[in-house]
């Protein structure tokens, strides 16, 4: 089965928020402040917007299909979030993956599913619980303890949100490099400034540690062996070099020694 590692990266709906505050004559920065000084009230601090207010700008994704591994984004600059989310739910129809994410049962499919409603995208395979195909009865994409989608955050906490841990902290602790230049909150300051690049680029290291993380989570579990293992990382490694951007080599330099891949077995 296929393997799909993946991520979001969002802004505020600015249109959304125009309609819903009805705030026309306003640019966008006016209406984002607006939309923040209002969830900041509605929260008491906090201006995250509530999910269904999130716009998709970039989707990243870590795919291992059973010839090869590759990291790449759906999305570009001056791109249509409709064509976005088309194309990774298009992706889910042809290829049945397994989907992998780190909180992504906590906003990155909500976010995608009131995302793709707005648009009118169709994803009949995603939606499948049974009724067409009978084995996704038993593991779908939509059943919080399927694996069909795996929530690598929620798994790894026992489903318990006051054990969740983030991922740059588990990443960095394990010798992956975390976080790199970027968090969620400067999204936006740099799309709106034109800096796309660094967006796809922060997203695309997110899903990385996110699949390196997974692999370890296959290993501890049992589903890879040792020399599996070491297999993978190293097709990793491999495929990093070989697409040659400047952040993947950056990911690789600060990627540390695994002790894992030098072990013989236990």
């Amino acid at each position: 089965m296929s393997v799909f590692v993946f991520d979001i990266e969002t802004i505020p709906d600015i249109e959304g928020g125009r309609r819903l505050l009805g705030l026309d004559g306003l640019d966008d920065n006016a209406v984002v402040q607006a939309m923040q000084a209002v969830r900041r009230q509605q929260t008491g601090g906090s201006d995250f917007q509530r999910l269904h207010l999130h716009r998709i700008v970039v989707i990243s994704i870590a795919m291992r299909t059973a010839d090869r591994f590759r990291v790449w984004s759906l999305g570009e600059a001056d791109g249509s979030e409709a064509e976005i989310l088309q194309r990774f739910f298009d992706g889910i129809e042809r290829y049945s993956p397994t989907l992998v994410s780190w909180n992504g049962g906590g906003f990155d499919l909500p976010v995608l599913h009131y995302r793709a409603m707005l648009h009118g995208v169709t994803a009949p395979r995603y939606w499948e619980t049974g009724a067409s195909e009978q084995t996704f009865r038993w593991n779908n994409y939509l059943n919080r303890f399927h694996e069909r989608h795996t929530d690598l955050m929620d798994v790894l906490a026992g489903y318990q949100p006051r054990a969740n841990c983030a991922l740059d902290e588990l990443a960095t602790l394990c010798g992956l490099p975390g976080k790199m230049g970027m968090a969620g909150d400067k999204v936006w300051p740099a799309i709106r400034d034109g800096k796309f690049d660094a967006v796809r680029d922060y997203c695309e290291t997110d899903v990385l540690n996110t699949y390196l993380l997974y692999l370890r989570f296959q290993r501890m579990r049992g589903h890879l062996d040792p020399a599996a293992y070491r297999q993978e990382c190293a097709l990793v490694r491999d495929t990093l070099v070989e697409q040659d951007q400047v952040h993947l080599n950056e990911f690789l330099q600060a990627w540390q020694p695994d002790p894992l891949e030098a072990t013989e077995g236990r």
